[in-house]
Protein backbone atom coordinates (compact mmCIF):
# COMPACT_ATOMS: atom_id res chain seq x y z
CA UNK A 1 0.00 0.00 0.00
CA UNK A 2 2.62 2.27 0.80
CA UNK A 3 4.29 1.33 -2.57
CA UNK A 4 0.65 2.43 -3.95
CA UNK A 5 0.78 5.71 -2.08
CA UNK A 6 4.27 6.70 -3.84
CA UNK A 7 3.32 6.12 -6.72
CA UNK A 8 0.26 8.46 -6.55
CA UNK A 9 2.29 11.13 -5.00
CA UNK A 10 5.26 10.67 -7.90
CA UNK A 11 2.20 10.84 -10.10
CA UNK A 12 0.89 14.01 -8.57
CA UNK A 13 3.62 15.45 -8.11
CA UNK A 14 4.83 14.63 -12.30
CA UNK A 15 1.51 16.34 -13.42
CA UNK A 16 2.14 19.52 -10.90
CA UNK A 17 5.84 19.52 -12.66
CA UNK A 18 4.34 19.39 -15.46
CA UNK A 19 1.10 21.78 -15.47
CA UNK A 20 4.53 24.38 -13.93
CA UNK A 21 6.74 23.85 -17.17
CA UNK A 22 4.06 24.24 -19.61
CA UNK A 23 3.27 27.32 -17.37
CA UNK A 24 7.02 28.89 -17.35
CA UNK A 25 7.00 27.99 -21.16
CA UNK A 26 3.59 30.38 -21.45
CA UNK A 27 5.33 33.06 -19.06
CA UNK A 28 8.25 33.01 -21.44
CA UNK A 29 5.77 33.33 -24.93
CA UNK A 30 4.18 36.23 -23.55
CA UNK A 31 7.56 37.66 -22.01
CA UNK A 32 8.36 37.41 -25.51
CA UNK A 33 5.17 39.32 -26.72
CA UNK A 34 5.13 41.91 -24.33
CA UNK A 35 9.19 42.72 -25.49
CA UNK A 36 7.90 43.22 -28.82
CA UNK A 37 5.06 45.32 -27.80
CA UNK A 38 7.35 47.52 -25.82
CA UNK A 39 9.13 48.15 -28.29
CA UNK A 40 6.53 49.38 -30.68
CA UNK A 41 5.27 51.40 -27.88
CA UNK A 42 8.76 52.94 -27.87
CA UNK A 43 8.56 53.48 -31.04
CA UNK A 44 5.51 54.94 -31.12
CA UNK A 45 6.28 57.72 -28.68
CA UNK A 46 9.21 58.38 -30.46
CA UNK A 47 7.19 58.93 -33.39
CA UNK A 48 4.89 61.27 -31.84
CA UNK A 49 7.72 63.34 -29.97
CA UNK A 50 9.13 63.95 -33.28
CA UNK A 51 5.68 65.02 -34.52
CA UNK A 52 5.18 67.26 -31.65
CA UNK A 53 8.61 69.02 -32.00
CA UNK A 54 7.89 69.43 -35.34
CA UNK A 55 4.29 70.91 -34.95
CA UNK A 56 6.13 73.25 -32.37
CA UNK A 57 8.59 74.27 -34.15
CA UNK A 58 6.03 75.30 -37.41
CA UNK A 59 3.82 76.85 -34.41
CA UNK A 60 6.82 79.22 -33.99
CA UNK A 61 7.34 79.67 -37.49
CA UNK A 62 3.95 80.65 -37.85
CA UNK A 63 3.76 82.83 -35.30
CA UNK A 64 7.19 84.65 -36.48
CA UNK A 65 5.18 84.94 -40.12
CA UNK A 66 2.01 86.39 -38.26
CA UNK A 67 3.93 88.93 -36.55
CA UNK A 68 5.62 89.84 -39.81
CA UNK A 69 2.98 90.02 -41.91
CA UNK A 70 0.94 92.16 -38.96
CA UNK A 71 4.12 94.55 -39.34
CA UNK A 72 3.87 94.42 -43.06
CA UNK A 73 0.17 95.56 -42.92
CA UNK A 74 1.10 98.33 -40.91
CA UNK A 75 4.00 99.65 -42.44
CA UNK A 76 1.48 99.14 -45.73
CA UNK A 77 -1.23 100.98 -43.94
CA UNK A 78 1.53 104.05 -43.29
CA UNK A 79 2.79 104.12 -46.61
CA UNK A 80 -1.11 104.41 -48.05
CA UNK A 81 -1.21 107.24 -45.71
CA UNK A 82 1.88 109.29 -47.08
CA UNK A 83 0.74 108.25 -50.57
CA UNK A 84 -2.78 110.00 -49.96
CA UNK A 85 -0.91 112.89 -48.24
CA UNK A 86 1.45 112.92 -51.09
CA UNK A 87 -1.61 113.15 -53.82
CA UNK A 88 -3.15 115.56 -51.74
CA UNK A 89 -0.13 117.95 -51.80
CA UNK A 90 0.59 117.33 -55.36
CA UNK A 91 -3.51 118.57 -56.66
CA UNK A 92 -2.87 120.94 -53.89
CA UNK A 93 0.41 122.24 -56.38
CA UNK A 94 -1.47 121.64 -59.35
CA UNK A 95 -4.58 124.07 -58.25
CA UNK A 96 -1.54 126.64 -57.36
CA UNK A 97 -0.04 126.12 -60.37
CA UNK A 98 -3.21 126.84 -62.42
CA UNK A 99 -3.47 129.79 -60.77
CA UNK A 100 -0.06 130.60 -61.52
CA UNK A 101 -0.42 130.20 -64.96
CA UNK A 102 -3.42 132.27 -65.40
CA UNK A 103 -2.21 134.92 -63.69
CA UNK A 104 1.23 134.40 -66.06
CA UNK A 105 -1.57 134.85 -68.98
CA UNK A 106 -2.86 137.47 -67.62
CA UNK A 107 0.07 139.53 -67.13
CA UNK A 108 1.57 138.60 -70.54
CA UNK A 109 -1.93 139.97 -71.96
CA UNK A 110 -1.26 143.34 -69.44
CA UNK A 111 1.99 143.66 -70.49
CA UNK A 112 1.18 143.01 -74.38
CA UNK A 113 -1.76 145.85 -73.83
CA UNK A 114 0.90 148.28 -71.85
CA UNK A 115 3.51 147.73 -74.72
CA UNK A 116 0.45 148.07 -77.68
CA UNK A 117 -0.63 151.48 -75.42
CA UNK A 118 3.00 152.83 -75.03
CA UNK A 119 3.90 152.43 -78.54
CA UNK A 120 0.60 154.09 -79.67
CA UNK A 121 1.39 156.81 -77.09
CA UNK A 122 4.49 157.39 -78.62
Amino acid sequence: MEENIKNRVILILAILAIIFFMGAVRSCGTEGKLKTTLIELDKEKAISWDAQQQMNALKKEKDALAKELEDLKNENETTKKALVQEQLVSESLKGELEKVTKLKEKLEEDLKEALVKGKSAK
